[in-house]
């Protein structure tokens, strides 16, 4: 080794490194959130799906706050308003669907939140929500939920 390649060596790895300043519009602007909003017809799933694999691999549970959509991400969170009745709940996409008229389709703990099982269908509005948001709201309405017997 040379002088040389040991005076780089030094210069390079033990002198402290000058930071740059960033741009202050980098500095100043806050992450945005993008949040996804539809509207359309939900429905809800049919006791024959019950026990089977949805498309993330879950065992599907009518009991569970899931839903299929094809027009949101698999493992997206979603927050669910009957627009008839401003009812909302709140689910995670796991599963797509077959149904090509219908924006999605709900457990049936979550269409009974919504007051629509005597109907069938609702029309909905659709918007997503972050991941902890989801997962808290999820657990909200799992402790206030009444259990069936009692209804």
């Amino acid at each position: 080794m040379g002088f040389d390649f040991v005076l780089w060596s030094w210069l390079t790895f033990a002198l402290p490194i000058q930071q740059q300043k960033l741009p202050q519009q980098f500095v100043d602007s806050k992450k945005e959130i993008k949040t996804e909003q539809k509207t359309g017809v939900a429905s809800f799933y049919h006791n024959k799906f019950e026990g089977r694999k949805t498309a993330t691999g879950e065992v599907f549970d009518n009991d569970k706050y899931t839903a299929a959509s094809n027009f949101f991400k698999l493992g997206t969170y979603v927050k669910v308003t009957n627009q008839s009745n401003g009812k909302v709940v709140y689910v995670k996409v796991n599963d797509r669907m077959g149904h090509p008229s219908r924006m999605i389709d709900l457990a049936e703990v979550a269409a009974q939140d919504l007051k629509f099982i005597a109907k069938g269908t609702a029309k909905v509005k659709i918007e997503s929500v972050s991941a902890a948001e989801g997962k808290r709201q999820i657990l909200a309405q799992k402790e206030s939920e009444t259990p069936r017997n009692e209804l």
